[in-house]
């Protein structure tokens, strides 16, 4: 199934598995975005009602586009500008095309199927450093105070100010 979504001002035809370059988005690595400005959507030659449609796409960064130049320049006149730009983007894959809700609870089920395999692997991992936390903590209270810095010593007076002095 294929959509055709709305987003920072520009209009994308996507489907299931691809990967788009929009403006920046709200959303760290791997968060997942609804996107639910979905203006034209279908299965080959048949369309679907786009309203009940969302599309829902996971963030693969948040980058900075190609850079463009900007020169102006005004002929006889001595007028020359050089400047430049590098617009701010987010990489997107997109994760499910589908009927309403039904679309972002399949790609958050995904996340949730190898999320727990991740955190089982993890789990057994972190027990032995919960045990280890205890000792490293003990072993800084063990480490010797700083040194202090040595006192300075007062300042000294100028000397042809006390000869001067001393001579009358």
């Amino acid at each position: 199934m294929f959509a055709v979504v709305r987003t920072g001002g520009k209009q994308y035809r996507v489907a299931e598995g691809d990967k788009i370059a929009v403006e920046k988005l709200a959303g760290d690595a791997g968060d997942t975005i609804v996107l639910e400005d979905v203006l034209l959507a279908g299965e080959g030659a048949d369309l679907a009602d786009a309203s009940k449609v969302t599309v829902s796409a996971e963030v693969i960064a948040q980058a900075k586009s190609e850079k463009v130049t900007v020169f102006k320049k005004r002929r006889r006149h001595n007028y020359r500008r050089k400047n430049g730009h590098r617009q701010q983007m987010t990489l997107l894959r997109i994760v499910g095309v589908g009927e309403g809700k039904a679309a972002a609870k399949k790609a958050s089920a995904k996340k949730a199927e190898e999320a727990p395999k991740e955190d089982a692997k993890s789990a057994d991992t972190k027990a032995p450093a919960k045990e280890a936390a205890p000792k490293k903590e003990a072993a800084a209270d063990q480490k010797p105070a700083a040194k202090k810095a040595a006192p300075k010593k007062a300042a000294a007076t100028k000397k042809s100010a006390d000869k001067s002095a001393d001579k009358k």
